[in-house]
């Protein structure tokens, strides 16, 4: 790999003794992992049937190595039923540190494309609220789509800027991650297109764009709070020398020591500008030192009063139960029991939200909790989410296929399939885990696999 002169002579500044081991493992191939959705499998299970060759990832609850020599678990059935999240070890950690709880309300201000929401859904238990974010709308596209994927219930993705998303919630959450945007530097061995946009101006254009991003970040967080602040780059421009920024401008933000164990190292004190020794309580993964990519975390606390009432509203779009009607011949004809919650109409689509949603004035809300699908001509049509939000004994009849064989693959291209019953809607399923809908009418089920995500084998 051709790395950039500017960026080598830098690092050997800063590294000094360890630069050599840090340009060693560029010679390295790239670290690959998944991590697994605990709402559809365990570790136990997960680690006795793998189809792939994995071991742990020692600083994630739920994260494994695997083989990318080896495997291909992008285009496993389980991918396509939400079963693991393929993500970089290193980029687990910030979840794992922020580490919210049922209940939480909590803000993904950089989300896209969804490895670190999807991981803070899950610890969330779908239980509170997490709002994930994503400034650029393709990005945000994406986004959902890996939400929809892992079943997550307690999520409504936006589209916006953070200042804006600042004007509708201050002091509002309980939790923030802030994966900011940044020079990439400790992806370059990932992602070798990231080295020919390197340059240290983009670096400090980074810097500023962080700091930024962090000042409506504080403003959006509850006194008593916490954020954690990562990025997957090396410059202290845009990892110690921000955090050292946020301090000095916020007199009521702290540093919270993050654990250094597995090779984690300590944030680097002679790197700020003004010797402030609470950075070494942030971490710094190293691919020298771990198995992993380049990644910098800080976990910072907001002090005050923890229980000061949000002037945030609650949303309110009450749908008329007569709206509902085909929705609810679905239900009680598709599923085993009622779906509760509160329900969200927005033209003929229809959402079930999490619970204590608040209103999003003109912010722009790509999707609110689970879309349950869309009301057509005299009929209610379900939509993806909500075959892979749904386990198989809360749906009246279900076809399964085993992923030893070759029928799910025919199911993924978009290909009808041959049952001899009529049973009207029924849930497919992989190995037992949901893959998406079809229509059995006349012996035959009708394919409602998303176009868009069909592939060919």
């Amino acid at each position: 790999m051709d790395l950039p002169k500017e960026f080598i002579d830098k690092m050997n500044t800063l590294l000094q003794d360890e630069a050599s081991s840090f340009f060693e493992s560029y010679k390295y191939p790239k670290i690959s992992g998944l991590r697994i959705n605990s709402f559809k499998t365990s570790n136990e299970w997960f680690v006795e049937h793998s189809p792939f060759t994995i071991t742990k990832v020692p600083f994630c609850e739920t994260g494994y190595y695997y083989n990318a020599d080896i495997d291909e678990p992008g285009k496993h059935p389980y991918h396509m039923a939400g079963v693991y999240y393929i993500q970089e070890p290193s980029a687990m950690l910030p979840a794992e540190v922020l580490n919210p709880k049922p209940g939480d309300v909590v803000l993904d201000l950089c989300a896209a494309p969804g490895g670190k929401s999807t991981q803070l859904a899950l610890k969330m238990k779908n239980k509170g609220l997490l709002i994930s974010n994503e400034i650029h709308p393709k990005r945000a596209k994406i986004l959902t789509e890996n939400i929809e994927r892992l079943g997550i219930q307690n999520t409504v993705v936006i589209n916006e800027t953070p200042e804006r998303i600042s004007k509708q919630f201050p002091q509002y959450f309980d939790k923030i991650l802030v994966d900011a945007p940044c020079s990439g530097e400790g992806m370059f061995r990932k992602d070798e297109e990231a080295v020919s946009y390197w340059s240290q101006e983009h670096v400090l254009k980074c810097g500023h764009t962080q700091k930024d991003i962090l000042q409506s970040a504080y403003k959006m967080l509850k006194p008593g709070g916490e954020l954690v602040y990562s990025t997957c780059t090396f410059s202290p421009e845009e990892n110690e020398q921000v955090i050292e920024w946020l301090l000095k401008e916020y007199k009521d933000i702290s540093i919270i020591e993050i654990k250094k164990l597995h090779g984690i190292a300590e944030g680097r004190v002679e790197w700020t500008n003004h010797g402030i020794n609470d950075i070494s309580k942030c971490a710094r993964l190293w691919p020298h030192n771990l198995k992993g990519e380049g990644h910098f975390v800080a976990k910072l606390k907001k002090l005050g009063n923890e229980f000061t009432d949000s002037v945030v509203k609650f949303e309110k779009n009450i749908v008329k139960e007569k709206d509902l009607k085909d929705f609810y011949s679905f239900q009680k004809e598709t599923l085993t029991n009622r779906l509760n919650g509160t329900y969200f109409k927005h033209k003929e689509h229809l959402f079930l939200t999490p619970e204590g949603c608040p209103d999003f004035g003109k912010l722009k809300v790509i999707r609110r909790g689970v879309h349950l699908g869309e009301f057509k001509k005299n009929r209610f049509e379900p939509s993806h989410h909500l075959a892979l939000a749904l386990t198989p004994s809360e749906v009246k009849n279900v076809y399964e296929m085993s992923s030893n064989e070759d029928e799910w693959k025919k199911y993924i291209r978009g290909e009808t399939i041959q049952t001899g019953k009529d049973r009207g809607w029924i849930l497919l399923t992989v190995d037992g885990y949901p893959i998406g809908w079809g229509k059995e009418t006349k012996g035959m089920i009708k394919n409602f696999y998303p176009k868009g995500l069909r592939i060919r084998f």
